[in-house]
């Protein structure tokens, strides 16, 4: 607290000094102005003359000895008051960077909600404070997410390990347990292992996309596209989901493990949140400067104001759309993660019939760094 109150202090005084110059600089300017012509009127002067008397004192005017004595006093007590003004302005030119630290200061011992809230007049100062109360607000915003996905990958992770615990519980506390019972026990925690797994590796894929992109290769969607349809083809088959897919060469950059992700993640979300003779389209082109991806599918019919929550990690339009929990709501966060690192868009639209068509954009070409 105290280097604060001095190195504040400190420019205070600095900028009060500076004034103060500033102003006896004015003063000084201000005599040498004057007197200047005055000793010039009395060197050209010649004796006798009515005007030589009033600049020699001779006459009732004042001559140039005199206002010279008036105007040093004058500098004198000038410096005083230099300095008091200087500090005064000083101090109401700090001000608002006064209050700006008091309340960063506030804000980062754990106050989040606190604003500058600077108001008028505008000026360069409150243009900062308004810069920093929307840098709070993208930091309470960063940190309340943080807590949301903290707490449900705590809630989701400890779901299947209370079961499993339970499982394992109940099976040793059955003293007329057979091999049967035993082999049962044990698959079904393999079962919630193989979960608890799927997460984890979900949980490290969005890791990964927020990471950002440490790779840019040239590649082209279509093929990766093709690559994660032929894996996903026994999948739609066993949901009753028609599996479409029209592709047409688009050449872009980017890393083709975190791509590849961002392509599966997303037919898998339209393979799972489908019903029973349903259908995924996906379709890659190129228009103009960009490639697209989209991503078609049929489904329950999704509100529009609920889109944009579905790419947040953990996020699901209910607790279950089809009386099951075959997901872990991280799908489209993954998605939109790889999107971002990758500096292209992703649009998404509930059909009217029902179901989403998300389309992402990427920049046309090899990257710029790249030949």
């Amino acid at each position: 607290m105290i280097p604060q109150q001095l190195a504040r202090r400190s420019l205070q005084r600095r900028l009060a000094l500076a004034y103060a110059a500033g102003i006896y600089a004015a003063g000084v300017l201000v005599v040498v102005l004057l007197a200047v012509p005055l000793a010039g009127v009395q060197a050209t002067s010649p004796q006798g003359h009515p005007s030589s008397s009033a600049i020699t004192g001779t006459g009732s005017g004042i001559g140039l000895p005199q206002l010279l004595t008036g105007s040093a006093a004058a500098l004198v007590v000038l410096i005083p008051v230099a300095l008091a003004l200087g500090w005064f302005v000083a101090g109401r030119f700090l001000r608002p960077l006064r209050a700006i630290t008091a309340t960063a200061r506030i804000i980062s011992a754990g106050d989040l909600h606190r604003r500058l809230d600077l108001g008028e007049p505008t000026d360069e100062l409150t243009e900062l404070g308004h810069t920093l109360d929307d840098l709070f607000a993208r930091l309470q915003a960063a940190f309340d997410a943080q807590r949301h996905f903290v707490a449900n990958a705590s809630h989701e992770l400890r779901t299947p390990l209370a079961g499993l615990r339970t499982l394992l519980e109940v099976a040793l506390a059955d003293p007329d347990a057979d091999t049967e019972t035993l082999r049962a026990a044990c698959q079904e925690a393999l079962a919630l292992g193989g979960h608890q797994e799927r997460l984890v590796q979900a949980l490290l894929a969005l890791a990964t996309s927020e990471r950002g992109v440490t790779r840019w290769d040239t590649l082209d969607l279509a093929h990766v596209v093709e690559g994660v349809l032929a894996s996903r083809r026994d999948q739609a088959t066993e949901a009753g989901v028609d599996l479409a897919g029209h592709l047409t060469s688009a050449v872009t950059a980017g890393d083709p493990r975190l791509i590849e992700s961002l392509v599966a993640n997303l037919i898998d979300n339209a393979i799972r949140h489908n019903h029973a003779d349903g259908h995924v389209k996906v379709t890659t082109r190129t228009s103009g400067t960009q490639v697209a991806l989209t991503v078609t599918n049929s489904g329950p019919v999704i509100p529009d104001d609920q889109i944009q929550r579905l790419f947040q990690p953990f996020q699901r339009l209910a607790p279950d759309r089809h009386g099951r929990r075959d997901g872990y709501g991280l799908g489209l966060a993954i998605a939109n993660a790889v999107t971002q690192a990758h500096h292209a868009t992703l649009t998404a639209g509930a059909r009217p019939e029902g179901g989403l068509s998300i389309t992402v954009r990427f920049a046309h070409g090899p990257h710029p760094d790249r030949p």
